[in-house]
């Protein structure tokens, strides 16, 4: 997969594992290393995390240097169609299963049992949505309205636009948590405002620089240090990823939440497809200005699935750090586009 397919979360289509990402100001702060020897190379994985993916991890090949260079890992790739042929204990194969499915439709004892087998895709997306959030928020309310995504996923899928059924149920698993967190307003007005006050001098900076800012710019423009900026990063990091997720609009032009506006290769016009293949190409033109530590974040996170707490072991730095990056990195590149498609000689639709 090159990097101009790279799905983003419009608030980062970022959905983390269980873990902890501390923060900047916290005990744990002091571990980091100097982030001057962690270069590209250094975030490249260990002998550790090699030795896990041939042990059977489900993550492809090791991360290119250069990011628009990265490919989509072998095991990735054929994952979609292995668990086609996967056998349910004491029951039918997926594929069998889903041809029960269409063949009967909602309602189905199939339509349970497929549930059932994609059950850990609703964890998995729920588990890395969850290091972004306060611990008061009750991952089981996240589960039950993840589950809510997977049923809608089943009714709406159509195998004939040829897109593989996990990545579409994860867009409409993570939509439909957004939307409950949302709906939980869990977020402090102050959250808010810090996380708008950031996206508002990005989007400055970049407008006056031409480029992405860097971070001893952001922290100049806020009047803040650049220790108080990565402060500021970690208290915003949820937000970033919910309560500034871009408006999408429907076919009618209403407002609808991202994972209600879904790609259908069968039914989009060139028109939109023009559209679409011009903001992958903004993406990747945002990611290539972005210093090399942070493309290498986002690559082993978005195309090899690795956790925050194994790249910052693979990097030298600490995981909170790494958390601030990927912050920073996914802000900037919302702030790219956004420039680029409020210009009337650039329209992109969001």
């Amino acid at each position: 997969m090159n990097v101009t397919a790279m799905n983003f979360p419009s608030g980062s289509e970022a959905l983390l594992r269980p873990g902890s990402c501390p923060d900047a100001s916290g005990a744990t702060a002091g571990l980091c290393q100097p982030e001057s020897n962690a270069g590209p190379s250094a975030l490249l994985p260990g002998p550790q995390l090699t030795a896990r993916r041939q042990a059977g991890s489900e993550h492809g090949g090791g991360a290119s240097s250069s990011l628009p260079q990265i490919q989509q890992g072998p095991a990735r790739a054929a994952r979609a169609e292995a668990s086609e042929g996967h056998t349910l204990p004491g029951g039918p194969t997926a594929r069998e299963l889903w041809a029960r499915y269409r063949a009967a439709g909602p309602g189905d004892a199939s339509e349970e049992q497929l549930l059932t087998q994609y059950v850990p895709l609703v964890k998995n997306v729920v588990g890395r949505l969850a290091i972004n959030l306060p611990p008061h928020i009750e991952t089981e309310d996240l589960y039950s309205a993840g589950m809510i995504g997977l049923l809608q996923a089943l009714r709406a899928y159509n195998p004939q636009t040829n897109t593989c059924f996990e990545a579409y149920a994860r867009l409409r698993i993570r939509g439909a948590v957004i939307d409950e967190l949302r709906r939980m307003d869990w977020a402090p007005r102050s959250v808010h405002l810090k996380a708008r006050k950031v996206q508002q001098a990005m989007e400055l900076l970049e407008q006056q620089y031409g480029r992405v800012a860097t971070e001893e710019e952001m922290a100049e423009a806020l009047d803040i240090s650049v220790e108080e900026y990565r402060r500021w990063l970690d208290d915003i990091r949820p937000a970033a990823f919910v309560c500034l997720d871009a408006v999408h609009r429907d076919e009618d032009g209403e407002e609808a939440s991202p994972h209600e506006v879904i790609y259908d290769p069968a039914q989009e016009e060139p028109s939109e497809a023009a559209v679409r293949a011009e903001r992958a190409r903004l993406i990747a033109e945002c990611i290539q200005q972005l210093p090399p530590l942070h493309q290498k974040v986002l690559a082993l996170y978005y195309f090899e699935g690795l956790r925050l707490r194994e790249i910052a072991a693979a990097s030298g730095l600490c995981e909170s750090r790494i958390c601030q990056i990927h912050t920073q990195a996914i802000l900037t590149i919302r702030s790219y586009l956004a420039a680029r498609e409020a210009a009337p000689a650039n329209v992109v639709a969001v």
